[in-house]
């Protein structure tokens, strides 16, 4: 690459130029892909098509997003950053960018954000520079490069200051999608991004940390430097719901990541429709990790020890494995506690094994196919049919909601006659697909299906929202990874569930993954001074042990308490935050929402639903308080505070759901009530 020699006269017209040859690059990468011609290279029409999908993969990899910067960084090396980073040759210069683009001849033009030659990128300072002599930031606009701001590393004459341009881009406006962070990125955040596949990270983090973006953009790294490993295994991001989803599902494509999916802890559990709901006393019962147990009990009492023999008649002889011997059969596969359904299968090859041993004491040759022939013999078959029947998840679990007998018989010494009472129906369904399944029902069936047969890990898994889920939920989540590793997300504050996560080390307990690393990350990089010191009054009455954040914008962010006496006020306000460049969010008790809706419509105001795409023409988001975890807005107008705590059946929930509330807003905030303001807000 170019030395780092910069035009003095225009530097910013040198830039520029970088930028057009990189784009044309690009797209010249895009074109050679688009021109392969694969109709002689492929065995059959099934490689055929698999080549054919990955193409496709890669062309849409390459796309040029107009408005989205193609580098947004430069770092210029002192000397070769040394043999492990052997790209780096003596005063080279790097442009680093969301995704490689390299030339003609294959020289690199933009270096990607993951590769290590970029890490000093984040994690250079001025007491620790890394060898490198200057860091530069680009301003745009749209997708036009518009400014610059250079730091000297090297240079013990040059004070240490915040970047404008850095805090320029975290203020930035947004509509549509959530946006990566990956040109603000900050060492604490990508120390998190960059830990080995092999670990498992938990992280907690107040509003506007970045969390979310954090674990996204640790996916993408993964996928950069275990890209082969995880093709095999699979990665899998986890959000608390569809809404969420939909907002952050832009941020790996952007990052050239077509291959991640994404689904909620319903999604994965779905095998039955759920079409009921628990009322929380029976959901804490149903989401405690003693369910586990119950379960397993209820699996295990099919298995019955035999009383008679087994008689194999094969010709003119008759093999008679007698009953002791059976059980000596059964109480081993027992012992070594594998999954139901796999015993199951392997019980009529451990009794057809009897039966060959007594056929080679008595002289025959018997081979592997009289073994599965045995095996396969009527009475075999209906000695397994007896010993160890088949189980039907969902069947299993009606009957423990159903049946209080069978229910005290497995829950015996391990849920109260209370608890007991609390999680059986009081109508019971005819059948399965008759009864109305609640969420966590569904995660129960998931419970066993795993015991009756082993889930599929896959390579990674990303949980974001975590301390909304249940220990039940927890168990489901983690047999996904059960050889892969998980990165967790959550704000223990931001619980408001009935089961909310108290401690993440409980949490990974409950995941299978009691040696992963908890990290917290306090400095707040999206919500305003002003806004986060106002919702940190919340956090002795809803999470006394967590630190506040603590927010690293110069700029206190737009924060106003207004008293109204109506809904009319309310769509009024709106009217003035539209007034504002970017999104604007209208939070409120779920209750309210209808009459929020309807005086947003008498008043022309269109709105959209959360997860339903912002755009210029159409800015403004109705959002019920239960859905706004995870959501951001430039402007958020919080109506009625005290309706979004009453909304909730307990004061801790209702503060905890307040303080979500508080913390979406990225430029400024709104407060209206009529009705006064919790207590707890002073």
């Amino acid at each position: 690459m170019s030395t780092p020699v910069d035009d003095p006269l225009d530097p910013l017209s040198r830039e520029r130029s970088h930028l057009a040859g990189s784009r044309a690059a690009l797209r010249a990468m895009r074109e050679d892909v688009e021109s392969l011609d694969i109709s002689d290279v492929t065995a059959n029409w099934v490689n055929a098509e698999v080549l054919a999908r990955q193409i496709d993969d890669r062309i849409k990899a390459l796309a040029d997003l107009s408005d989205t910067p193609l580098f947004f960084g430069r770092l210029d090396y002192l000397h070769a950053p040394g043999a492990e980073q052997a790209e780096g040759a003596e005063g080279e210069r790097f442009y680093i960018g969301r995704r490689h683009v390299h030339d003609a001849e294959g020289d690199p033009m933009v270096i990607d954000w993951r590769a290590p030659v970029s890490q000093p990128f984040y994690r250079a300072s001025k007491k620790d520079p890394l060898d490198i002599g200057l860091r530069r930031r680009f301003g745009y606009t749209g997708g036009d490069l518009t400014a610059y701001e250079d730091e000297h590393l090297s240079d013990p004459a040059e004070a240490t200051r915040t970047s404008k341009l850095l805090q320029q881009e975290i203020e930035r406006p947004r509509v549509g999608p959530m946006r990566d962070i990956v040109a603000t990125i900050q060492p604490e955040q990508d120390e998190i991004v960059r830990s080995g596949l092999g670990g498992t990270v938990c992280v907690q983090g107040g509003p506007g940390t970045g969390k979310t973006a954090v674990g996204l953009h640790r996916v993408a790294y993964l996928l950069y430097a275990h890209r082969e490993r995880l093709a095999r295994t699979g990665t899998l991001v986890i959000g608390p719901n569809k809404s969420f989803l939909h907002y952050i599902e832009q941020v790996l494509p952007a990052l050239g990541e077509l291959t991640v999916r994404q689904a909620t802890v319903d999604d994965l559990v779905a095998h039955v429709e759920v079409r009921g709901a628990d009322d929380s006393t029976a959901a804490v019962v149903k989401g405690d990790a003693r369910m586990a147990e119950v379960l397993r009990r209820a699996v295990y009492a099919h298995v019955s020890m035999p009383t008679e023999p087994v008689v194999v008649v094969r010709g003119s002889r008759r093999w008679r494995v007698p009953a002791y011997e059976l059980e000596e059969i059964v109480r081993e596969l027992l012992d070594r506690d594998i999954r139901y359904g796999a015993a199951r299968e392997a019980l009529p090859q451990r009794i057809a094994h009897a039966v060959l041993v007594q056929m080679e004491r008595s002289g025959e040759a018997p081979d592997d196919r009289v073994q599965d022939a045995v095996a396969r013999n009527s009475a075999v078959k209906a000695a397994v049919k007896a010993i160890w029947p088949p189980v039907d998840p969902a069947k299993l679990v009606l009957r423990l909601l159903t049946d209080a007998d069978f229910l005290a018989e497995h829950a015996a010494e391990i849920l109260s006659e209370d608890e007991q009472k609390t999680i059986l129906w009081a109508k019971p369904a005819r059948s399965v697909k008759s009864a109305k399944w609640s969420a966590a029902d569904a995660v129960l069936i998931d419970e066993v299906n795993d015991l009756v047969s082993r889930t599929a890990s896959l390579g990674h898994v990303v949980l974001d929202e975590a301390q909304d889920l249940s220990p039940m939920q927890y168990r489901a989540v983690g047999r996904r990874c059960t050889t892969g590793s998980a990165t967790i997300l959550g704000d223990l504050a931001q619980g408001t569930t009935p089961w909310a996560t108290r401690s993440w080390d409980e949490a990974l307990a409950h995941l299978g993954k009691s040696e992963g690393v908890i990290e917290e990350l306090t400095a707040g990089f999206r919500v305003p001074t002003d806004v986060i010191a106002y919702a940190s009054r919340l956090l002795p009455h809803i999470a006394p042990g967590l630190a506040p954040v603590a927010s690293i914008r110069e700029n206190p962010g737009f924060f106003e308490i207004r008293e109204v006496p109506g809904t009319a006020e309310v769509v009024s306000a709106c009217g003035e935050l539209l007034r504002q460049e970017g999104s604007v969010g209208l939070i409120a008790a779920d209750a309210r929402i209808p009459a929020l809706a309807e005086a947003l419509t008498e008043a022309g105001l269109t709105y959209l639903a959360p997860g339903e795409e912002t755009t210029r023409q159409t800015r403004l988001t109705l959002v019920p308080a239960s859905l706004a975890k995870g959501l951001e807005y430039d402007y958020v107008l919080l109506d009625e505070p005290q309706a979004v705590v009453d909304g909730e059946p307990d004061e801790r929930t209702g503060l905890r759901r307040l303080y979500v509330a508080l913390t979406r807003a990225v430029s400024g905030l709104v407060v209206v009530h009529g009705a006064g303001l919790p207590a707890q807000l002073g």
